[in-house]
């Protein structure tokens, strides 16, 4: 699509969100009126842009009135922009279990790297994963489940308080949480103490910002 100015993209945002208030396609006074331009003029070139970007139809002699191209009506009628957004809901201890936190902005991502159902991004802090190449600073992409097989690499919430990132087994009388990193210990919990929150189905590393 050609880009648009800040103004063309105002009058044709205007058109998508208005066309049913208007009993007919809106003339270019009406339009004027609308967005409160003072210049018919200067709407003529935003118009023609609009044209030549093939959003607005070309008037025809007899149509009156400012008309969408189907082009446009497809386009308006997919998803937004950016269908590939996540919520990125803070760091998560890949060392000893640490508070998740709360805070939910949102990151876009590679499609490749999320599943259909639903994901989020948590953010690696510690080094219990790294020999499986999962570092401090590395964002994961988590599909959210509550159930694992056993060797998954899974978030499991322990004592309803603290998050980690670890590699799951579980047995009827106990769940293990093991790290990938010699240095440490597997972490041994009752299966009520540990709740799965989701499981790893992507990674991704900044090589500028780490830390």
């Amino acid at each position: 699509m050609i880009p648009l100015t800040r103004k063309q993209q105002e009058i044709f945002d205007f058109l998508v969100n208005n066309q049913a208030s208007f009993a007919n396609p809106p003339t270019l006074e009406e339009l004027c009126a609308a967005i409160g331009l003072k210049s018919r003029g200067s709407l003529h070139n935003h118009i023609k842009a609009l044209i030549d970007a093939n959003l607005i139809e070309a008037p025809a002699r007899r149509q009156r009135g400012i008309r969408l191209t189907e082009y446009a009506c497809n386009l308006t009628s997919q998803p937004s922009a950016e269908p590939f957004t996540l919520p990125f809901v803070g760091c998560i201890a890949a060392g000893k279990p640490i508070e998740a936190v709360e805070s939910i902005t949102y990151m876009t991502i590679p499609e490749q790297l999320k599943t259909e159902k639903t994901c989020y991004v948590l953010k690696i802090k510690g080094d219990s994963m790294l020999e499986q190449g999962i570092f401090d600073g590395d964002w994961v992409i988590i599909e959210q489940r509550s159930y694992a097989r056993n060797g998954e690499i899974v978030v499991a919430l322990v004592n309803k308080s603290e998050a980690t990132l670890k590699f799951i087994e579980q047995y009827p009388h106990e769940t293990l949480l093991i790290p990938a990193n010699a240095k440490m210990e597997t972490m041994r919990y009752k299966p009520e103490q540990v709740e799965i929150q989701g499981i790893l189905v992507g990674q991704m590393r900044s090589y500028t910002h780490h830390h």
